[in-house]
């Protein structure tokens, strides 16, 4: 099973006050900038457990979900 790794997002909003993820930093502190948000809908984070909403987005070429649940951003991540 996955666990939910916390990450930092820098987030942009717009003159409607709209939100989009623009980069993360992970838990190691390495940051990665978001290409694109590909869609965005409720959902289940079900290899971690957590729900909230998920973005589909593209990071160096890969599809990625990222979700945000009440203002916290978190990432699906590999047991150690």
């Amino acid at each position: 099973m996955a666990r939910q790794v916390r990450v930092k997002v820098l987030v942009e909003y717009d003159e409607d006050g709209q939100g989009r993820p623009c980069s993360l930093t992970w838990e190691d502190g390495r940051r990665y900038t978001i290409d694109r948000v590909l869609d965005i809908r409720p959902a289940v984070a079900l290899k971690a457990g957590g729900a909230g909403l998920r973005y589909t987005c593209r990071i160096s070429g890969r599809e990625v979900y990222l979700f945000e649940d009440r203002g916290k951003w978190f990432m699906e991540g590999r047991d150690a």
